[in-house]
């Protein structure tokens, strides 16, 4: 999968594509190597809707030139059939060492993988139900990308459910876990991010934040259930293996939970971006390393050390009136005020930051630095829904080069946004600039177009230190196209593609103008009379009376549509319905004529005739045909002596062909197998027969062409042929020159074999012509000619009746 997904024709490519790849790769049969499946059946695999697959992935596979698509056209001209091949695992095939040359038992194997994972679910005829995959039900946005996420993490995670996640530094913001994911994908880690936690939301992937004997946290783990439940674990027993590490780890390596020690030990194998990968137990959770104590409140009640004595925090110091002896003390406080009791803490250093003595800043969980909010009264901090709106904020503008172009005027209030907000903002920004290339003839305005939009909008606030709120104004006002009429490429009057004067906007106001004119005038013809303001107001009730019957029509308009629209369903509903019961019958039948026994030998199920007498025919026919093709070449058509001589020829020439041909066979095949069973040895023999035969036709064809390409009237038309190239008005004044002669030799040449072709055609048809007559049954003689001969003959003795 990562060698179809590395794929050069699928860099940037959508999701949804890349899945569609990996869908087709399962169901690839071994043998053909071409998958026959409908538009919606695949949209249903990548969980996208039938339309969208038809307009957007089938047309981007064609593109990538990864996957060659053959298509059947529905009533629309949409693409409902389609024949894929996926080309790189095609021409992998027989090339040994190669990762994409799979034997049929690994097709099954991936076909398998991926139906556990994502399959749709399905129900069939006889009423069994096989439910969807572990993420089947997920469709609509980003449906493609939480499958091929569970689908990745799948295949990294071992038998335990515990995924490996990626080394090195990772955005503290968002976690490894979350980086581990965008990595996988090849997006950014917010991706990332939001790909897991609705991943997360399904219950198919579990982040697992491991504890130390002191209660605090240490290292998370990513975990996938359902292959720890596939090969009879839990996640449980992982974890409980991971904490029994962690405290194991504790004692040795304090710098393991608070920051970064020694270097750790690389794997070999590295991770799918290339950057090597440490195992997780040797790298601490970033988002924990940086802070794992609260600040303390002074005068609690000091806490007596446990037996560990090494000057270490979180050692009891005596009741000397100085801070809690361990930094985790008023976080063992239950709620009521009463004191439980504590687990021994570790032992770390006598002075540091994590004694709580005065610290300089409030501790955070991988946030922007703020001070965790909701902390109770005993000092511990809640965690809080709105955590995830307080992200660290990116002054600059995304690293995209479009959304840099696109977001370019409104940097300003781009910096203003929180991380969640500009997240928003980006997915807002990415759309609308999707939208704007589809609108476009040419690709790659889009950004700049969204650029113009937002300095024009700008413009008409007043420039960015008027927009007190830069998130709201962003989504419903400054990215948000603004459509004067019906025309899709119009915004504020103006033409996208053209930066011109939209004309629709300008019809539209030519209708509303001339219309509020005609109904002025009407108004002055009926009551000249009326004064400035009661005709003002006589004419805006008369044009809404206008607009009131026209949204009437409109809204009558559209119920026809959709009664039309419903009659062509059921047309369409009952078109399928009837398709099926024609389909049924003609199983029904195929059923029927496969019962028959062949007409020839006799065997069952044959369908009316075997393959063995089936071969048989046709071999006799194309004996025929060979034997009619060498007539019309060599024979004289006028003596029938001729004819019949070159056709026994022909006759005994392909028989001897037949029989070698059947030795040759016998030399390389095993013989006893042959002979133990007749029906394959009859089979074998008519088929080699049959393809004889018509090797032996193309063979005298070619022959009586030849034979006929050196007749007297093919050379005299190729002859003109010639001649009349060389007129041509371009060799007029250079006949004899090399192009004039090659030219001409050329079309001579097809002269030639269009007058072979023609006298082949007519000298067959004559053949035929004396054959059918040869066939044909003597007609019965007339009454005057067979009385005399009936007349003559004797009466006499026990001859019996005449019967003419």
């Amino acid at each position: 999968m990562r060698t179809l997904l590395d794929l050069a024709g699928l860099d940037g490519a959508p999701d949804a594509v890349r899945l569609a790849v990996l869908v087709l790769a399962s169901r690839t049969p071994s043998e053909t190597g071409v998958v026959k499946i409908h538009t919606s059946e695949l949209g249903r695999w990548i969980g996208m809707s039938a339309s969208y697959t038809a307009s957007d992935v089938v047309p981007l596979l064609r593109r990538s030139g990864v996957v060659s698509v053959e298509t059947e056209k529905g009533e629309c001209l949409e693409d409902i059939g389609l024949e894929c091949k996926v080309l790189p695992l095609w021409a992998a095939q027989d090339v040994v060492g190669h990762p994409l040359n799979l034997a049929k038992k690994e097709y099954a194997t991936l076909q398998r993988l991926l139906e556990a994972v994502m399959a749709p679910g399905w129900k069939h005829k006889d009423g069994r139900v096989t439910p969807a995959g572990l993420i089947g039900t997920r469709t609509g946005r980003g449906a493609a990308t939480d499958r091929l996420a569970l689908l990745l993490l799948v295949l990294e995670a071992r038998e335990t459910g515990r995924v490996r996640q990626c080394g090195g530094t990772v955005d503290t913001k968002r976690g490894r876990a979350a980086a581990t994911v965008a990595r996988l994908l090849g997006c950014t880690a917010s991706a990332g991010e939001r790909v897991l936690e609705r991943l997360e939301d399904r219950e198919l992937v579990l982040r697992v934040r491991l504890k130390t004997a002191s209660g605090l946290s240490n290292r998370s783990r990513l975990m996938v259930p359902a292959v720890a439940a596939a090969h009879g674990r839990t996640v449980g027993d992982d974890v409980q293996e991971g904490r029994a590490e962690a405290v194991a780890s504790e004692f040795s390596d304090p710098d393991d939970a608070t920051g970064p020690g020694e270097a750790p030990e690389l794997e070999k194998e590295p991770q799918v971006s290339g950057v090597p990968v440490t195992d997780v137990a040797d790298v601490a959770e970033p988002d924990v390393a940086a802070a794992l104590h609260t600040d303390h409140p002074h005068l609690v009640t000091p806490v007596f050390s446990p037996a560990l004595s090494d000057g270490f925090s979180g050692e009891g110091r005596g009741a000397e009136g100085r801070r809690p002896e361990r930094a985790c003390m008023r976080e063992d406080q239950a709620a009521d005020g009463q004191a439980v009791v504590a687990e021994p803490a570790p032992p770390v250093a006598e002075d540091g930051p994590l004694r709580g003595e005065k610290p300089e800043e409030f501790p955070v969980e991988g946030r922007d630095g703020q001070r965790a909010a909701g902390a109770g009264a005993g000092g511990r901090p809640k965690a809080m829904g709105w955590e995830k709106a307080q992200q660290q904020r990116r002054v600059g503008l995304p690293a995209r080069p479009a959304l840099q172009v696109a977001l370019g005027p409104v940097a300003g209030l781009w910096a203003q946004l929180s991380g969640w907000q500009q997240d928003q903002v980006q997915a807002a920004a990415e759309a609308e600039i999707k939208r704007l290339e589809g609108l476009l003839e040419h690709q790659g305005g889009g950004p700049r177009l969204l650029a113009d939009r937002l300095t024009d909008r700008l413009k008409e606030t007043g420039g960015e230190a008027l927009v007190d709120k830069p998130y709201g104004w962003l989504i419903r006002k400054g990215l948000v196209p603004r459509q004067a009429c019906t025309d899709q490429r119009c915004d504020d009057g103006i033409r996208l593609d053209t930066r011109a004067d939209c004309e629709m906007c300008g019809n539209v106001i030519h209708i509303r103008r001339a219309r509020r004119a005609k109904t002025a005038a009407e108004i002055d013809r009926e009551l000249p009379g009326l004064s400035d303001s009661e005709r003002r107001r006589l004419l805006e009730e008369r044009l809404r009376e206008r607009v009131a019957i026209e949204a009437e029509d409109l809204a009558w308009r559209q119920e026809q549509a959709r009664v039309e629209q419903a009659r062509r369903d059921a047309a369409r509903a009952a078109a399928q319905e009837r398709a099926e019961r024609e389909r049924q019958e003609a199983a029904a039948a195929k059923a029927v004529r496969q019962a028959q026994p062949c007409e020839d030998c006799g065997r069952d199920q044959a369908a009316g005739l075997c393959e063995a007498c089936d071969h048989r025919r046709q071999t006799e026919t194309l004996i025929g045909e060979a034997a009619l093709l060498a007539a019309a070449g060599t024979a004289d058509l006028s003596d029938p002596g001729s004819v019949a001589a070159v056709t026994s020829e022909a006759r005994t020439a392909i028989g001897s062909g037949i029989a070698a041909a059947w030795q040759q066979f016998l030399q390389i095949t095993d013989v006893a197998a042959l002979e133990a069973d007749p029906e394959a040895a009859r089979d074998a023999y008519a088929f080699t027969a049959f393809d004889t035969a018509r090797q032996a036709v193309q063979a005298f064809q070619t022959t009586a062409l030849a034979m006929l390409g050196r007749t007297e009237e093919a050379e005299a038309e190729a002859r003109r042929a010639f001649k009349a190239e060389q007129g041509r008005p371009w060799f007029q004044h250079n006949p004899t020159g090399a192009d004039a002669v090659a030219a001409a030799t050329e079309k001579a040449e097809a002269a030639r074999e269009r007058t072979a072709e023609h006298l082949l055609a007519v000298r067959l048809e004559q053949l035929r012509e004396q054959a059918a007559a040869r066939t044909e049954p003597a007609a019965a003689a007339p009454w005057t000619d067979r009385l005399p001969e009936l007349a003559a003959r004797s009466l006499d003795g026990d001859a019996g009746a005449v019967i003419a």
